[in-house]
């Protein structure tokens, strides 16, 4: 089964071009045969247009380019109903989320909207008017929620990626109900904008895919501040590195393992201890009781009345509008009180401080992603119990602001399969990625539903030895340009186009191959376009060297709030040469020179 790495490779390479892999998709959309899983699914003769414009353009270099991925259907995408699976709530939004934004301009192909449990509430995916997503590893099982849809596509094969919600766990249930990577990153790290909110201060939208590479890959473009979010905030993501050393890890003692029953659950967690063992790390009990009580908060406190907010004018002037389920969750949540509310925060509080020197001692939580699997047949006869148990080990999550990856563990021989999620505080994203890709790697499971195991995965450099650094150009090494092929002999690869904060302006510096001089100034700054670049280290100095006076390396601020080394000029060394700057960018500047010489 093809990997968003091994596809990405392929497409690069010349072996098959995006069209083919768009034709390959809708195949095995087809051959899948499942009606519940796409709210709606774009047409193909649409996707394979903007295949061929991406062709066209050759910018091979797209960190996703002509990569396949499904989108959850309350993420806004442009010219799509977004329906967050209630039709009477549906809307037509005109811009898609800043997350879907990013992923198309760094050259992905959104294929369609995936159906979810209704407003993001639940744990099962059983919740929907569109019907039940068939769990694409083992039918019997509910194919987990709220992320049903985007877990079955990626399990079948049908994209290598797909964005999903997590709020509760809707991130990491799916995930191991369907023996994929499911990526929950720290809130605010990739903008909610375009996002329908399940609960708007605990929201964030998360990655599945077959590999954490890959989730990680996709995550690395969605990562970064949105001035219009105004949860968004500005965290590192890091890269993911080697195994070094041995992590400490907390793990659940015997008298607080909940399992409900479920004996090979009980194994399956023991053997990742075991495995993790193996590969040196340090195991370390801890006390599960704050986290515990914090996940009951989510439900059984005032944060139920976030989800009352999104669906209220439904609940108050059609109730019956709204999934029995959903709306059984959700009503209490209009009469809660600000009293509530306060004691409820001030008890998170609390609990936070009963964690923190926990998490302080730790490299991470390792635990069981759920307590165990339910089959549909269950699910359905006891819908709100079964959910919250799925929720044991996910609940206190983002009221924690922890970060998490959950990965597959192992398959019983009963068909099962059971997952492990690593959890660290917010700003640790690649650290516990990384740790969850040694654990995955040392392992043997095949990729989601395909039976087929993974390709060999890259080497990675040790921890704070990532030897590459991003990189902000402006002039003739921007993609497609004239010394373009300098960084790319060097090393490079595009990371994403960029614009300025409102900062710079930019003046064409004299003699030799044209080229703009970038200058930040205290007033009259204007915001421009570049693009930034990840090269190796050795890759920089070698790019540093052939660079002429004026130009030096600073800090550029971007339009996002990041800051990122990039090509300044010195101020002296642009006195007295044209401005630039109303082209808003180099290459427009070059554009029309071209036509003016035609």
């Amino acid at each position: 089964m093809e990997t968003l790495a091994t596809l990405l490779a392929a497409h690069r390479a010349g072996a098959r071009t995006p069209r083919e892999t768009v034709r390959e998709t809708y195949r095995r959309i087809a051959a899948h045969a499942d009606p519940a899983l796409f709210i709606t699914l774009r047409p193909e003769a649409d996707l394979l247009a903007e295949a061929a414009s991406l062709e066209a353009a050759g910018d091979t270099t797209l960190a996703l380019y002509g990569i396949p991925i499904a989108v959850k259907d309350n993420i806004d995408v442009a010219g799509l109903p977004t329906t967050a699976a209630c039709p009477a709530f549906a809307y037509l939004p005109a811009a898609d989320a800043t997350a879907v934004a990013r992923l198309k301009a760094a050259g992905a192909l959104i294929v369609g909207k995936t159906n979810l449990d209704q407003f993001a509430t639940g744990l099962v995916g059983t919740r929907s008017p569109y019907g039940i997503p068939r769990n694409a590893f083992k039918a019997d099982l509910v194919p987990g929620g709220s992320s049903s849809g985007s877990a079955s596509a990626v399990s079948a094969g049908l994209v290598p990626a797909a964005l999903g919600t997590d709020t509760a766990g809707s991130g990491r249930v799916p995930a191991m109900l369907q023996n994929i990577v499911g990526v929950k990153p720290s809130l605010g790290l990739v903008p909610n904008t375009g996002l329908v909110p399940a609960c708007r201060s605990l929201d964030c939208i998360s990655v599945f895919a077959r590999t954490v590479d890959d989730a990680m890959a996709v995550l690395d473009v969605m990562a970064g501040p949105d001035p219009a979010d105004a949860f968004s905030r500005p965290l590192p993501l890091g890269r993911l590195a080697a195994l070094a050393g041995a992590p400490r890890l907390g793990i659940l003692p015997p008298d607080q393992r909940e399992f409900f029953g479920d004996a090979d659950a009980a194994s399956a967690y023991a053997a990742a201890l075991a495995r993790f063992r193996g590969l040196g790390a340090e195991l370390v009990e801890f006390d599960y009781t704050p986290f515990a009580e914090c996940a009951r908060l989510l439900y059984e406190g005032p944060w139920v009345a976030e989800r009352w907010i999104v669906a209220e004018a439904l609940l108050t002037s059609d109730p019956e509008a709204v999934h029995p389920v959903t709306r059984a969750i959700t009503l209490p949540g209009g009469t809660a009180s600000a009293a509530d509310a306060f004691r409820a925060m001030y008890r998170l509080r609390e609990l936070r401080a009963k964690a923190a020197p926990i998490l302080a001692g730790l490299d991470a939580l390792l635990l069981p992603t759920a307590p165990t699997a339910y089959t549909l047949a269950q699910v359905l006869a006891e819908p709100i119990l079964l959910n919250s148990r799925n929720g044991t080990y996910t609940n206190f999550v983002n009221l924690m602001d922890l970060c998490g990856a959950a990965v597959p563990n192992v398959i019983a021989a009963s068909g099962v399969p059971y997952g492990i999620t690593l959890l660290a505080p917010a700003g640790r994203d690649a650290e516990i990625a990384s740790l969850a890709r040694a654990f995955v790697l040392a392992g043997d499971l095949p990729l989601g539903a395909s039976g087929e195991k993974a390709p060999p995965a890259p080497d990675l450099p040790p921890p704070g030895e990532t030897g590459r650094l991003d990189l902000c150009v402006f002039g003739a090494h921007l993609s497609g340009m004239g010394l373009n092929g300098e960084v790319l002999e060097l090393g490079g690869r595009l990371v994403a186009p960029v614009t300025t904060a409102p900062l710079y302006r930019m003046a064409l510096l004299a003699g030799g191959v044209p080229r703009p001089g970038v200058v930040r100034v205290t007033s009259g700054g204007a915001a421009l376009a570049g693009e930034v670049w990840s090269l190796p280290y050795e890759g920089i100095g070698r790019l540093l060297a052939r660079i002429p006076a004026p130009l030096g390396l600073g800090r550029v601020t971007l339009d996002d709030g990041r800051e990122v080394l990039g090509f300044l000029a010195e101020a002296a060394g642009t006195e007295g040469c044209p401005d630039i700057t109303a082209y808003g960018g180099f290459r427009a500047f070059a554009a029309s020179r071209v036509a003016k010489s035609a």
